[in-house]
């Protein structure tokens, strides 16, 4: 098998636990070797976020010039995107180089609750971006925010706004259910072949930080192997959920700690 080489294109967690640091730890367990390109630099920590500095949208193009020119890609994954500017940038570039197996995971809030997109990109997001990629990772706000509508409260809502979201052009929805209140953590995914559901028991941690980002990575680190998404999904959840198990095994600041990606190892 070939090696594979995967980009993140995120900002960042000078913490560790999330972003484009999650993004290349998580790369690097599943033995993908990882390359990044930087959107925003936040300050940000296990308990919140102190501020975010913005990369303009040329430089973040001269990243991905620098990337593509030189580097095979096997698979991209999206993260922070932070302004329309640069999800238009992105957008372009990557539709440029005709870029495969890509993975949006539709950053929107820290988990702390802290804004990491504007509400103007939202829009942009959905037209420009979404039909360009393979899979993408909404959790329950998330996927609200996207179709303009209220957050789904039931698996019955969260079904039809996977569907609405597959209708918008993406090759392949997989609908986070996290903020379900049910025992387990059902996921959806959607495609144009049907439907599946997943789940996992709830791993009780309060350690959650850059699950979303740890996951979306684990996805497009693994795609290359799997004959479909489905296969890809049930190795990537496996994965997480003993880096969730071994998650308070770290210590790693005071607030909402990360998750163990290295638990194989240490």
């Amino acid at each position: 098998m070939k090696r594979i080489n995967a980009l993140t294109i995120a900002g960042t967690d000078p913490s560790g636990g999330a972003g484009i640091q999650a993004d290349l730890k998580t790369f690097s367990a599943l033995g993908a070797y990882g390359c990044s390109v930087v959107t925003a630099l936040v300050a940000q920590n296990t308990r919140g976020v102190q501020s975010v500095f913005r990369v303009t949208p040329e430089f973040v193009a001269a990243q991905l010039d620098s990337v593509f020119s030189d580097v095979r890609i096997d698979t991209t994954k999206i993260g922070m995107l932070a302004e329309t500017d640069i999800v238009e940038v992105v957008a372009e570039r990557l539709r440029h180089y005709q870029v495969r197996n890509l993975v949006l995971d539709t950053v929107m809030l820290a988990k702390s609750g802290d804004p990491l997109l504007s509400p103007a990109a939202v829009a942009t997001l959905r037209s420009h971006l979404l039909p360009q990629v393979a899979l993408i990772t909404p959790n329950l706000p998330e996927a609200a925010a996207l179709l303009d509508a209220p957050m789904a409260v039931s698996e019955k809502e969260m079904r039809e706004q996977g569907r609405a979201l597959l209708a918008l052009g993406c090759e392949a929805v997989l609908m986070k259910g996290g903020h379900l209140d049910d025992a387990e953590s059902p996921d959806w995914l959607f495609t144009a072949a049907g439907e599946r559901r997943f789940t996992a028991p709830r791993v009780k941690t309060k350690n959650t930080h850059g699950t979303g980002c740890t996951l979306s990575s684990a996805l497009a680190a693994l795609r290359p192997r799997h004959r479909d998404w489905a296969d890809t999904i049930d190795e990537a959840k496996r994965w997480l959920s003993a880096a969730l198990a071994k998650a308070d095994t770290l210590e790693v600041g005071e607030g909402i700690g990360p998750v163990h990606h290295f638990h194989a190892w240490w």
